[in-house]
């Protein structure tokens, strides 16, 4: 398994006007391959939006890193932070992580 983490300056709604804005987007996400689960991330002081995502694998997770870097710079989003991470299971199963 493999966790993404993407952030990007984000000037759209947030909250409640997001989660009804962008259903689409969140269903079309889940038929991603190789997705398990995403976590959406905001923060209006920040103007940020993102992600944390976990996959089945590396090339599941950057290829969706790809596909969704470029569909964000279509909607003028210039800079957009991913990495993959790898998982320490010994220590996420200590703390509940939602991984297993």
């Amino acid at each position: 398994m493999k966790l993404l983490q993407v952030d990007f300056e984000y000037q759209g709604p947030m909250g409640e006007e997001m989660s009804k804005a962008l259903v689409g987007l969140a269903e079309s996400i889940n038929k991603e391959d190789g997705l398990i689960w995403k976590i959406w991330t905001e923060s209006e002081s920040d103007k940020l939006g993102g992600g944390i995502y976990l996959f089945e694998d590396e090339e599941s997770a950057q290829r969706y890193l790809n596909m969704h870097a470029s569909r964000l710079k279509e909607m003028g989003v210039n800079e957009v932070r991913g990495i993959i991470f790898d998982i320490n299971l010994p220590l996420t199963q200590i703390n509940q992580g939602p991984v297993f």
